[in-house]
């Protein structure tokens, strides 16, 4: 194939891959290597300590940029024609990282990985590239989801993977957030709860349209928010660090069952619009009856 056949063509490039041309594009600017120098494919994925398909891909993705130029019989090289300060990095996309971010999830709520690993293991079991994994465990702790081990390695935090645990947080969840709506501190935050609405409708909007236009992450995020929401409203800083721990706890367990049975994601959209509405109303009592019916079925779902 020639190299202006190749150009037709567009390139959809891993997160690895954008990873490496950016690395060439910085050897380029800091002078480690200077207009008109030679790229090997086997010199730089022994540098990079990948294989040489991903170092092909970068290489073409420049050849595309006008960074580098392809010579008949002689290889590539450093394009000579362009100045160091137009070598401007690749943009890099979020879609890996999100990718590898879900199936983390997924992967420990479905117990297909230990609760306890190493760096090298994610690596391994993922084929993500170094900075790619780092910021998705960076992310994973800003969430409370991961936390680095003493020592080496990684380890999720308990979890609630038993019926019985399960049973027991439900339990608790019952007394301590109806009994938020409760407090002679309550004070619902109108524009928050009115927001909250707007948010949930926009979601079962795009469940109508598709069952596969919605994301686990996405709901769970706006789920836990709602439940925060309402503790907060309660006016008792400790009624909202229980909600908030119950729902680092039941994080996993949640999102494996979104994703096994999607459809119970709209009947808990709507649950959750009838107690907004019922506080934003001034009905109380109405309100709490609600949240517990809902934390009732939900339990059994």
């Amino acid at each position: 194939m020639t190299s202006r056949a190749r150009k037709t063509e567009k390139i959809a490039a891993s997160p690895l891959q954008i990873e490496i041309a950016n690395r060439i594009i910085e050897m380029i600017r800091n002078g480690s290597v200077a207009p008109g120098d030679h790229l090997t494919e086997e010199k730089l994925s022994k540098e990079y300590g990948v294989s040489r398909t991903p170092v092909r891909v970068a290489l073409r993705l420049l050849e595309d940029k006008g960074f580098v130029e392809v010579r008949a019989n002689a290889g590539t090289f450093v394009s000579t024609s362009s100045s160091k300060e137009k070598f401007a990095a690749l943009p890099v996309s979020s879609a890996g990282e999100d990718e590898l971010y879900r199936s983390i999830l997924s992967d420990r709520a479905r117990d297909q990985i230990p609760q306890s690993l190493s760096e090298a293991a994610l690596l391994a079991r993922y084929s993500a590239s170094n900075a790619v994994l780092r910021r998705v465990l960076l992310r994973l702790v800003r969430e409370g989801l991961i936390e680095r081990r003493k020592g080496h390695g990684w380890t999720f935090p308990p979890a609630l993977d038993t019926d019985a645990a399960i049973e027991d947080s439900y339990q608790f969840r019952k007394l301590v957030e109806c009994g938020g709506l409760r407090q002679p501190t309550f004070k619902p935050n109108l524009t928050a709860l009115s927001a909250a609405k707007m948010q949930h409708l926009s979601f079962i909007n795009r469940l109508s349209q598709s069952k596969d236009n919605f994301d686990p992450t996405d709901f769970f995020h706006m789920n836990a928010s709602f439940h925060e929401l309402l503790a907060r409203c309660s006016g008792n800083r400790f009624i909202e660090q229980a909600v908030w721990q119950q729902n680092q706890l039941r994080r996993f367990e949640e999102y494996a069952r979104f994703v096994n049975r999607p459809m119970d994601l709209a009947d808990s959209c709507r649950d959750h619009i009838a107690i907004i509405d019922a506080v934003l109303e001034n009905d109380i009592d109405w309100a709490s009856a609600l949240l517990f019916r809902h934390l009732t079925v939900s339990s059994t779902r």
